[in-house]
């Protein structure tokens, strides 16, 4: 009668080193899978925090459900290991294109396909370690084994974690990503065929199918392309004609009967037939008001904007000496500072040599800096999640206050006061906790409909009826005035400010947009 016993301590064979690296590959496509699901989630519903962490919170339950489940498999470890490898890298190889698509034809079934795809690879992956670890137990003694498996592990979420956004997203796109690490599974696969082909039965069999979810995966790579282009066209309703995933943002750009049209993660930024609306409304109501006061604006700050449209506006002022431009995507300032069509939309605004580009964060440009502007333009997105709702907060402001001359005007850009009027004032309610007077407004834009501006200023702003500069379509001095008057069902709401504590706006933007949607 013989017992088992536990392996003694010794250098790493090749069995071993070939698993520990399976450990780090699987590791690394697991989290692949995990940060592309809820990166997409973020991009078609918005509120980034909330989407990571859903989709986090779902997958890590999947794998506790896995881990669980691998307890039942008792038989031909290494045969199990393969197929669950094969599995996870067609499912997760492919659930980025599968969503993306899903976004475009069937809409409606988004969200449950994203968590069930979650809550399958999840679960696969879960029951690869366990799996892995019981393998090594047969070479390993238990107390290396814990902490070297545990080691890969968390060395490969620690790689993809670092590349995902700084290298894998902006070079290859979600599909692609996705399906480079499904090819890795599918590797790990191969792998594991090779180094058990003594113990797998079938191994034919085994090998056929391995062979067929990486021709699969190779054809779904040779198509990523189309696949992404058809599904966002699909979606968009126009032809795209430049899409680019930068580490912040998914850039879109269609051309249609509207011309142009900017999507940054799927919300409207501007339409080329409208667009002089929305930016004549935004910049020369402060330019103006400026100018009446007995000189031009001479330093002016745009934060956001990176497309170059607002900046365009603000160079019609022959007296303004510097434009400070403070874009957080450098992918932006690039595209509309080189592509011709972008250029010629913005007026090649963004090569002036009164022009400066600085891509960071507006918040902490504010915070570090000490110089002073005559006119800051605020031109970000709407507070469709966090990152971008602390920059409607009242911290936010304040630091805006600092940077404004005692004489100076800011606009900020707010949502539309019919849509999202609770949103709208409770926008102007932080500004005026800011310490900051207000003058709202608002202007008609088709591609939006009533959008809404507030004037932030430390001295009281009355609007300019003097000469506009020339070649306006939208303003004019006997105009400008009349968008500062708001009907009843525009008018002005009991609402909260906007701490970085709390974020009301995002939750409150979410609701009133949300009713809109359905």
């Amino acid at each position: 009668m013989t017992t088992e016993t536990e392996p003694t301590s010794h250098a790493p064979g090749p069995v071993e080193i070939a698993l520990l690296a399976s450990v780090f590959l699987v590791a690394a496509c697991g989290l692949v899978y995990e940060l592309a699901a809820a990166a997409l989630a973020s991009y078609v519903l918005g509120d980034s925090v909330l989407q990571f962490s859903t989709v986090i919170g779902t997958y890590l339950f999947a794998m506790g459900i896995g881990s669980w489940l691998s307890r039942h498999i008792e038989r031909q470890l290494p045969a199990q290991f393969l197929r669950i490898e094969l599995l996870i890298a067609l499912i997760g190889g492919l659930l980025p294109a599968l969503l993306f698509l899903a976004n475009a034809y069937l809409p409606g079934a988004f969200r449950g396909l994203l968590y069930g795809l979650v809550l399958l690879v999840g679960t696969l992956v879960g029951l690869e370690i366990p799996l892995v670890m019981r393998i090594l137990r047969r070479h390993v003694v238990l107390k290396d084994l814990v902490s070297q498996v545990l080691t890969f592990d968390y060395l490969g979420a620690l790689a993809v974690s670092i590349a995902f956004p700084l290298w894998l997203v902006p070079q290859l796109g979600l599909a692609r990503t996705g399906l480079l690490f499904g090819l890795m599974n599918a590797a790990v696969a191969f792998w594991a065929l090779w180094l058990f082909r003594h113990e797998i039965r079938a191994r034919a069999a085994h090998a056929a199918s391995a062979v067929l979810v990486l021709a699969a995966l190779l054809v779904a790579w040779a198509l990523a392309d189309r696949i992404t282009t058809a599904a966002e066209e699909r979606f968009f309703e126009d032809k795209v004609v430049l899409a680019e995933t930068s580490p912040w943002q998914r850039i879109v750009l269609t051309r249609g009967a509207q011309g142009h049209r900017l999507f940054l993660n799927g919300n409207l930024q501007f339409a080329e037939s409208d667009e002089y609306r929305y930016h004549e409304a935004l910049v020369h109501p402060v330019m103006s008001a400026y100018a009446r006061g007995g000189g031009a604006p001479r330093r002016v700050a745009v934060l956001g904007g990176g497309d170059g449209m607002a900046v365009r506006e603000v160079l019609r002022y022959p007296g303004v000496q510097q434009v400070t431009l403070v874009e957080l995507d450098p992918a932006m300032t690039r595209l509309f500072s080189s592509d011709p069509a972008l250029q010629r939309l913005n007026g090649d605004a963004l090569r002036s040599p009164r022009v400066q580009i600085v891509n960071t964060d507006a918040f902490r440009w504010l915070e570090e800096g000490t110089e002073m502007f005559d006119v800051i333009v605020v031109d970000f997105p709407d507070p469709t999640n966090f990152s971008v709702g602390k920059l409607y907060t009242e911290s936010f402001y304040a630091l805006l206050s600092r940077r404004l001359s005692a004489s100076g005007f800011a606009v900020v850009q707010t949502t539309s006061p019919l849509v999202a009027r609770q949103s709208y004032w409770t926008v102007a309610t932080t500004i005026e906790a800011a310490g900051l007077r207000t003058a709202p407004y608002h202007a008609h834009v088709p591609s939006f409909g009533e959008w809404g501006f507030i004037v932030a200023s430390h001295r009281p702003f009355t609007p300019a009826v003097t000469p506009l500069p020339e070649g306006l379509r939208f303003l004019t001095p006997q105009t400008l005035p009349l968008l500062f008057d708001f009907p009843a069902d525009m008018g002005r709401v009991p609402a909260e400010v906007n701490r970085l504590s709390n974020q009301v706006l995002v939750h409150t933007y979410e609701t009133e947009w949300g009713k809109v949607s359905k």
